[in-house]
């Protein structure tokens, strides 16, 4: 479903991305994890488009990126989900979805907002007086209503309480379990063990570590980590 095959970037002549590679097949979670700078987010925002590549080549569902339109396929939850506080959830994701070209009723846009867990009391809420784990809620439910085949996301999270850390983690477990691909920059290495498949390490721009997440622990993958950046 996602394929990188020797991907380059540089930023005025450094090495943002050297030969990167790999693949994330259906119902799978990526975690990639990486000091800042190391090319976790540039990698995000080539398979977005957001970048040019310089080299190599990436796939979404065999479709390459900047060649082939990928962006119905895919949904971006960034670290700070970019949402407007004056709207309710339920009109966020109307509006979010409709730019997609998607029209739903109320009571689906609310389906999609229970999927996530927000409870029914904060979908007519502003998202003013959201929380960031509950705005991440909006966000995925906007990957849902698009039903995005692939679903990146950003340091998803960093400022989340251990609730709404589990609660989060819930979540992506079920959209693996529907066949959605994660895609996923953190920093959280207990979090990439429970919650991952398949952990990338990356260092200065290369993919320097790939590995199951069943075949480590947490104690044993910042063990690695440290020996690795």
């Amino acid at each position: 479903m996602l394929k990188a095959l020797n991907i380059a970037k540089s930023y005025n002549g450094k090495v943002a991305l050297k030969n990167v590679s790999f693949e994330v097949s259906k119902g799978e979670i990526f975690c990639l994890l990486g000091q800042n700078g190391a090319g976790k987010t540039t990698t995000i925002n080539i398979f977005l488009g957001f970048l040019k590549k310089d080299g190599g080549q990436a796939f979404i569902a065999d479709r390459e990126v900047g060649k082939d339109n990928t962006n119905q396929l895919t949904a971006y939850i960034p670290e700070t989900v970019q949402l407007y506080g004056n709207l309710t959830g339920i009109e966020n994701l109307n509006f979010f979805t409709r730019l997609a070209g998607f029209k739903y009723s109320t009571s689906e846009l609310e389906g999609f907002l229970s999927k996530t867990g927000l409870q029914e009391d904060a979908h007519h809420k502003r998202l003013s007086a959201y929380s960031k784990g509950m705005r991440q809620k909006v966000g995925i439910a906007v990957a849902l209503a698009k039903n995005a085949e692939v679903i990146f996301m950003d340091e998803p999270t960093s400022g989340l309480d251990p609730k709404a850390t589990a609660e989060f983690t819930k979540i992506c477990k079920e959209l693996a379990g529907m066949g959605k691909v994660i895609f996923m920059a953190t920093h959280d290495i207990f979090n990439a063990v429970e919650l991952g498949t398949t952990i990338g390490i990356m260092k200065e721009g290369i993919l320097a570590q790939q590995l199951k997440a069943s075949d480590i622990n947490a104690g044993e993958l910042n063990q690695l980590y440290l020996e690795t950046i």
